[in-house]
This record gives structure tokens, sequence and C-alpha cells, in this order.
């Protein structure tokens, strides 16, 4: 009789441990994250985390945006957890035009802004009355100003806040540059590939994405030390969300920025100085 209960006692808790194994192993909760992003460098940095994450228990769901204007609209009206396309002073910008309270969750990567053109092979041969074409994106004019600043082409007026800056804060062009800024940004490849202009101003994003190599073939390009770092933005106050956390982890590890590094050759900069 004891050796019959003893066997029924060790079935029974036999049977209490796979259930709570079965219990723990199906209990662990996957977290969907909606994520918007531009096609290169974005979402392809974006699928190469996705594993990790998923092992993580949290699932990437990447949603491709071809512009500046959508991901942030999608972003303050709950259609997106985040969004992984834009650097700061574009953010700022955003927020103070549409009354919006994004923010900054964590920075991934530097996409250094570059001058192409097929008339000159250096930013200071260009001649008097040059024509520079620049995209609509308005936060983007103070790096370009930058640029040409260094290359002692143009000097701004005094104390004037460089990621804030436009056109109109040129105070002296000696060589009468003409800056032209009215394209989409994503044109912009197209239109050097096409010859307009003297000199055209391309982000490395779709430079890249065009099959151009900013390092090789600019003829002036933005360094590390710039403030246009590519962050992950969110809703205000979701930054502390634990998936939000994970994916920012994820994307500022040691191995993802110099997957970073190695993938786009120096084109694109990741956040840490890896190699």
């Amino acid at each position: 009789m004891k050796k019959k209960l003893l066997g029924l006692f060790a079935v029974v808790f036999t049977a209490f441990l796979l259930v709570g194994c079965s219990s723990s192993s199906t209990s662990k909760k996957t977290t969907t994250l909606k994520i918007g992003a531009s096609n290169v460098p974005h979402a392809q940095i974006l699928r190469h985390v996705a594993p990790q994450l998923k092992k993580e228990g949290i699932n990437l769901k990447i949603t491709v945006f071809q512009d500046y204007v959508m991901p942030n609209k999608a972003l303050a009206d709950k259609e997106l957890d985040a969004n992984y396309f834009q650097h700061i002073p574009f953010l700022k910008q955003w927020n103070k035009e549409n009354h919006g309270t994004l923010v900054d969750a964590g920075g991934v990567h530097i996409e250094p802004i570059a001058v192409f053109s097929k008339k000159v092979k250096n930013l200071k041969d260009l001649k008097k009355g040059a024509t520079v074409l620049v995209s609509n994106n308005t936060p983007d004019y103070g790096r370009i100003l930058q640029l040409f600043k260094n290359a002692g082409l143009i000097t701004l007026k005094k104390g004037v806040n460089i990621e804030s800056a436009t056109f109109d804060d040129i105070a002296s062009n000696p060589r009468h540059l003409k800056f032209k800024h009215s394209y989409e940004p994503k044109l912009m490849p197209q239109i050097y590939k096409n010859g307009e202009g003297d000199a055209v101003v391309i982000n490395a994003n779709y430079a890249v994405q065009a099959g151009l190599d900013p390092r090789k073939q600019s003829i002036a390009i933005e360094g590390r030390d710039t403030p246009y770092v590519n962050i992950i933005a969110t809703r205000k106050g979701d930054q502390n969300k634990p998936a939000i956390k994970k994916l920012v982890k994820a994307l500022q590890s040691t191995s993802t920025q110099k997957w970073i590094y190695n993938k786009y050759k120096g084109a694109v900069l990741p956040v840490k100085n890896v190699k």
C-alpha cells in the first residue's frame, strides 16, 4: 500500500512540475513595438537588432517611411510606439511647429551631410556665382552653413546658433554663392546625378540609398563632432518603458555600433567611436 501511495505521489508531483514548467514557459509575454523608420540605414539597423530583441520578448514591427513628414505625425497620433529617422534639431523644430511633446530616447548614429559636385573636386574650388542646391529641410541648414564656413566661403552673423541658423544668417558671401533650397530631401541624389547646379548637398541616408559613397565621392563632409545625432524618438513618458529602453540598449551596444561602422564603411557613423 505504501509503495502504491509513494508511486501515486511521484506521478502527481511530476505532473505538478510539468504543469509549472509549461505555465512559466507560456507566461512569458511578448511585447510588440511598432516603430517607423527611414529605409536606409534606419530600418536596416532595426532589422539587425530584431533577432536579439525577440529573444528578450520584444517583437519589432517596422514601418518604412519615404519622407520626413509622416513618421512624427504617426508617432504623435499613437499609430507608432517610436520612430527612428531624425536628428535632435529636427525633433526640436517639429515640436515647435506642431506644439508637439515628442522626446529623445537615445542616440544611435550620425549621418554626415555631404556636398557633391560634378564641376569641382573641392568645396573651396567653387567659382564666383556658383549655384548650390540644398533640400527644403530647414533643420539641416545650420550644418550646411557650417561646412561652407569651415571652407572659408562664408561667414555667419555674430551670435548665431548653428542648430537654428538659416541662409538669412549669412554675414558675408564673397563669391556670391547662390543657395537654392526648395527641393525634397529624397530628390537630391537624382538632382546630383542629373548634373544640376554646381554643387548639391545630400543627407547620408539618401546618398547611401542611391548608391553614393559620401566619404569617397563628396567634396566636403561633416565630421563626428556634429550635434546632429540620429535618435529613437517616443512620446513623452514612453522613453521610460522597458521595451523602449531595451531597444535603445540593443542599438547602442558595442556589437551593434561596430556593425553599423562596418556595414556602411564609415558613411554612417555610430555614436560610439568603435571600429
